[in-house]
């Protein structure tokens, strides 16, 4: 807690050694009965193993971060690092402040879990520390429910600085730099008592930071079934907010409405969002990651629902469908709609081993561009191939400004720090999960598009695993073509 966090807190305290005494005794014995293992440690296991033939010899350090103020005395709801629970299995809000260590052994390395465990019932934290307390915040685990759970050994919190730095002048220690700040602070401040030099320190996280966002780019089965998970209940969301597209006009700030039916089924289906909803109605569908959802939904709108539900074990899905509140598209709103999913088909033909990565936006680019040519959009004498062109083309940018996919999995955009060889040139193998999502977007001021297109946004994403003879639609349950489209709201709405 900040010093401005204890001057502002002004809860009442355990303040007399009477009440203390009071307060500690009285309560029933906590349950002996260790948790299960958990369905993600013999993948989590296998994770750190491949982590160990990488970087032998070295000490890894992965925090899981810390809590972070969302204003004076409260708190934002606890998620993980990435990399923390990738490597744990832990998911949800687990473990604050905890850190991962692989201690470099003969034959490979152990996992240590250091993390704050269960206080007694006689410490003032029990009752007293409203950020830690089990009377605040419930309880925590203890040593023994960790290394039961995960299968790893586990240490109190208050052991790792000594324990991660006590021969780093002979040992390279490699710490996930961007998980917690104020623990890397200290560890660079040891390893530069032992002689490392900043530089030669920070090259060391990078590599191992880089490694572990890579190692997430292919999936095990256990990520392909959370995957699986996330958009059952991502579709879900979806079509509460079918169900209520014929009362959006009525209600005002109906883009609200829509970003909290679908919140409460994310929340209640999963841990929540992946990222923040993206409820689009009419022009704000033109702005690409409007997640202001304050507008209003007139009964003519389409709107374009980018959201994803992410699983206890927070890997999420990220769908988007742009859907006619009215139950049917209007001619201009069909005339794009098929356009997109003519590129969206391109693209996801494009999905299978073999091909680039950068294949699919090639193909559902190519589509959109030659829509585009066809409407007479593109400047005189630019044919579909010069568009195209990288060095002096690209005018259909203009409508589709960005790319038509990414990885996906425990962040929304995942495997980040892959490089662009690693990640753009890269082959497309078996347990990718990735993406495939073209648009078209007619800002309602855009003197070049036609009348009829201003203020209409389209956008049709799907999440695809790629298999070893082509690709999985995972999202195929939510239909995609636009008389599909206009079937399913009636389904939906029907029931």
């Amino acid at each position: 807690m900040s010093e401005e966090q204890k001057q502002a807190d002004n809860r009442a305290r355990a303040t007399t050694e009477e009440f203390r005494a009071f307060v500690q005794t009285g309560w029933a014995p906590r349950s002996a009965t260790l948790p299960e293992r958990s369905p993600a440690a013999e993948y989590a296991a296998r994770r750190r193993d491949a982590l160990s033939t990488r970087f032998p010899g070295d000490r890894l350090v992965v925090p899981a971060g810390g809590l972070k103020v969302r204003s004076n005395d409260t708190d934002y709801v606890f998620r993980p690092h990435t990399a923390f629970a990738y490597l744990t299995g832990l998911g949800a809000d687990r473990e604050p402040d905890a850190v991962l260590v692989l201690e470099p052994t003969d034959s490979g390395h152990d996992a240590i879990l250091y993390f704050r465990p269960l206080a007694g019932r006689d410490s003032d934290e029990f009752f007293g520390d409203a950020r830690y307390g089990e009377f605040w915040v419930g309880p925590r685990p203890t040593l023994a429910d960790i290394e039961a759970e995960l299968g790893i050994g586990a240490a109190h919190i208050d052991d790792f600085l000594d324990a991660a730095t006590k021969d780093a002048g002979t040992v390279t220690v490699r710490v996930v730099r961007d998980a917690d700040r104020e623990l890397v602070t200290q560890l660079d401040a040891r390893r530069a008592s032992e002689g490392r030099e900043h530089t030669a320190t920070e090259e060391a996280d990078d590599e191992l930071a880089h490694a572990i966002s890579l190692a997430r780019i292919t999936k095990d089965d256990f990520e392909v079934e959370r995957m699986r998970q996330a958009v059952a209940a991502t579709k879900a969301g979806f079509e509460a907010v079918i169900a209520d597209l014929p009362s959006l006009k009525e209600r005002g700030r109906g883009e609200r409405w829509v970003e909290g039916t679908f919140g409460l089924h994310a929340r209640h289906l999963g841990n929540g969002v992946g990222y923040d909803s993206i409820c689009a109605a009419g022009d704000h569908a033109n702005t690409l990651h409007w997640i202001k959802n304050t507008g209003d939904i007139a009964a003519d709108d389409l709107i374009l629902l980018d959201a994803g539900v992410e699983v206890e074990e927070l890997y999420t899905a990220d769908i988007t469908r742009t859907l006619p509140v009215a139950g049917t598209f209007t001619d201009a709103q069909r005339e794009i709609y098929e356009a997109v999913y003519a590129a969206q088909e391109a693209g996801l033909a494009a999905v299978k081993p073999g091909n680039k990565f950068s294949d699919i936006h090639a193909a559902a680019i190519r589509v959109i561009a030659e829509h585009l040519h066809g409407w007479g959009l593109l400047p005189d004498g630019i044919d579909v191939d010069a568009t195209l062109d990288t060095e002096h083309g690209q005018y259909h940018r203009r409508w589709m400004v960005h790319g038509t996919s990414h990885h996906l999995g425990l962040d929304v955009h995942d495997c980040a720090l892959a490089t662009r060889e690693e990640y753009m040139d890269a082959e497309l193998v078996p347990g990718m999960v990735l993406t495939v999502e073209p648009g078209l977007y007619f800002k309602a001021d855009d003197e070049l598009a036609p009348e009829r297109f201003r203020g209409i946004g389209v956008r049709i994403e799907d999440d695809v695993l790629v298999t070893a003879d082509g690709h999985e639609n995972l999202s195929a349950g939510m239909p995609r073509a636009a008389a599909d489209v206009e079937a399913w709201i009636a389904e939906v709405q029907s029931r």
